[in-house]
């Protein structure tokens, strides 16, 4: 089977260490583990090819330049007759799979008139959170650029029901498919049994955005350490949040038991997540709560306990007291409550941990994940071409 995998983001590194770019590896990973030749169209590379994805094909497609915001969108836009065509140069294609980005439409077209499967992978109502964080100029040009690759996949693979209902306002439902995010549990090995000591070490991972709910935390980890005095807290990752949560814990007098690794790259974080006790993924209340969060997959599958708020998808992810804990969003004195309960009972921790782990083995594999999106593309189009055609009189 060959693949084309599609990645025209210039905000992600394919090769970098966000966790967009983590999950553009293990996809690829799980296409090549069924037996998938893959080539690589991207703009933004970031890095080198890792070891295990060193005979994937790598074609560069034309580089966004820094100017100002319009000028990108616009270059941005101009490049869908470059991708056609590198798609027509570099071979016959079986499958095309994209991580949709504002701009691109070209590759799920050429799929839909070449016949082939085009799967759309949308990991967010990415004009809405463009429009919010970063900006957005030409808003009637990404909504026209919407409009015309939702329409041309063969399938929209939605990571989340929040991102599922924002493509319900373009598609029908029909052609959408919640599958959650994954986990590649081979990166992670099983953690031993705890036991109660000097040492807990409360961790978070992820890029330091306000969104993820960092000042919950401070907050949380301060009741804390109040009632645990050795705990510690570990922060793993970086971002425009980390100059404000470092002032605050050092008013907090905390900044002695608080560790930041800064970006790592994704070969580290085992490790790191092998000297946590217990790890938090603490979101703020949020009406349009669409994450499928790449963090807790992993906390799980390293066999941690996690704590998590019980907002959106992760409620159907983790059942209270049996692979992981929920707090009300936004609520650091049930997060610091259930962080000192987890404390006191390390047997609680360890069968947490490993439930969790058992969870992510079964249900959520990028291979089981993969394998599921690809069969979902192939069925649509088998069904399609059993069609009776209609002739003309």
């Amino acid at each position: 089977m060959r693949v084309a995998y599609i990645c025209a983001d210039g905000g992600i590194p394919v090769f970098g260490q966000k966790g967009c770019s983590i999950h553009v590896q293990e996809v690829i990973r799980a296409l090549k583990g069924q037996g998938g030749q893959v080539t690589l169209f991207a703009n933004r590379f970031g890095g080198e090819l890792p070891a295990d994805l060193a005979d994937v094909v790598v074609h560069q497609l034309p580089p966004i330049p820094k100017l100002e915001r319009a000028v990108r969108e616009q270059v941005a836009l101009e490049m869908n007759p470059d991708l056609r065509l590198s798609l027509q140069k570099f071979g016959s294609f079986d499958l095309i799979y994209e991580r949709y980005s504002l701009w691109s439409y070209g590759a799920m077209e050429y799929a839909q008139e070449r016949g082939i499967p085009g799967l759309l992978e949308v990991n967010s109502p990415l004009i809405l959170e463009q429009a919010q964080h970063r900006g957005l100029i030409d808003r009637d040009g990404a909504e026209a650029v919407a409009r015309r690759v939702f329409s041309a996949a063969t399938a929209l693979i939605a990571v989340s029901d929040g991102v599922k209902s924002y493509l319900l306002d373009y598609v029908d439902g029909s052609k959408v498919h919640v599958i959650p995010n994954g986990v590649n549990p081979r990166r992670f090995s099983q953690r031993r049994s705890g036991s109660q000591s000097d040492s807990f070490t409360v961790g978070f991972v992820g890029t330091l955005k306000p969104w993820h709910g960092l000042p919950i935390l401070t907050e949380a980890f301060s009741l804390l350490h109040q009632r645990v005095p050795h705990a510690k807290l570990l922060i793993v990752g970086d971002g425009p949040e980390r100059e404000n949560l470092e002032a605050e814990l050092a008013t907090r007098g905390l900044d002695a038991h608080t560790q930041f690794t800064g970006a790592v790259n994704p070969d580290e974080i085992p490790q790191l997540l092998a000297g946590m006790d217990v790890a938090v993924a603490p979101y703020a209340a949020q009406a349009d709560f669409y994450f499928s969060p790449l963090k807790v997959y992993e906390y799980m599958a390293a066999g941690l306990p996690v704590v998590v708020s019980q907002i959106g998808q992760l409620t159907d992810l983790i059942d209270p007291g049996v692979n992981g804990m929920l707090c009300t969003p936004g609520d650091a004195i049930a997060l610091a409550d259930t962080l000192e309960q987890l404390w006191r009972s390390p047997n609680l921790r360890h069968s947490l941990g490993q439930a969790a782990r058992e969870t992510v083995i079964a249900h959520h594999t990028w291979d089981a994940i993969v394998k599921r999106s690809v069969g979902i593309a192939r069925k649509i189009l088998h069904m399609a071409s059993s069609l009776p055609v209609e002739v003309k009189r």
